[in-house]
């Protein structure tokens, strides 16, 4: 049992964004790929400090996602030497990869989130309490039992 409201409402948190950030890692990539050509080490940079490290991808997932949107031609390499190793891969957004970004972006995002009824949800911070009441069954009572 959870001793607060406060830690219950954590865990839920981390639980939801655990699930939300599986999905987030395609999008993640081909956006650092719009902003400019790199290999995975810079990919990963722009992304954690994009999502202020709630995303953090491991190499093994970086891995395995570029290999599956290059076969899907969404973006591809060249090689370029190094010369401290091996040679680097150096991603690009393909045609097909801007465009399907670009659709993605509109259906997903500024489609959903940039409505202005939407946007006054996000900004407006109400936690859903009408008229002084909380919807909400679960109170600070209920934790102090």
């Amino acid at each position: 049992m959870f001793k607060t409201v406060e830690e219950y409402e954590r865990k839920i948190l981390a639980a939801w964004e655990e699930v939300s950030k599986k999905g987030q890692l395609t999008f993640w990539i081909l956006l650092s790929l719009r902003v400019q050509p790199q290999h995975m080490l810079g990919m990963k940079k722009f992304i954690e400090k994009s999502t202020n490290s709630l995303l953090v991808a491991d190499d093994k997932s970086m891995y395995r996602a570029l290999r599956r949107l290059v076969q899907m031609d969404l973006i591809e390499y060249k090689e370029e030497a190094s010369k401290l190793g091996p040679s680097k891969k150096i991603y690009t957004l393909t045609e097909i990869g801007k465009n399907v970004l670009e659709k993605f972006i509109n259906r997903n995002i500024t489609g959903i989130y940039f409505k202005p009824e939407i946007k006054s949800l996000l900004y407006n911070n109400n936690k859903g309490e009408k008229n002084g009441h909380t919807n909400s069954r679960r109170t600070k009572d209920t934790f102090n039992k």
